[in-house]
């Protein structure tokens, strides 16, 4: 088991979270979080992520009640990326898609 200290932060101090329903296995969405933000996460037990284009902390459903249920979160093999494992409240997506992956790439 890896604490907060361990994970290996960018140069901005952020660090990639993929966002997974722990019930589907679907990816919800892929966001960032600093150390501020994963503390509070840890507390909150819901997703609390940092915003790069506000550069602050975004409590996901604060405003719009679509909260994220934190039940675990992972590391990869390199401790430079995590995932978290969710019960979705409402959909991920600002757009109200429940995944914010849902867009086809065109040649595959």
């Amino acid at each position: 088991m890896k604490k907060i200290e361990e994970l290996k932060w960018g140069p901005s101090g952020l660090i990639p979270a993929v966002v997974q329903d722990a019930t589907t296995g679907e990816v919800l969405t892929v966001a960032y979080v600093n150390r501020e933000s994963l503390a509070k996460t840890l507390e909150l037990k819901e997703t609390v992520f940092f915003s790069r284009s506000r550069q602050c902390l975004w409590h996901k459903g604060e405003t719009s009640g679509n909260t994220q249920t934190v039940v675990g979160i992972k590391t990869d093999c390199d401790q430079d990326a995590i995932v978290m494992l969710v019960h979705p409240k409402g959909p991920a997506c600002h757009t109200g898609a429940r995944s914010c992956f849902f867009e086809e790439v065109e040649g595959i």
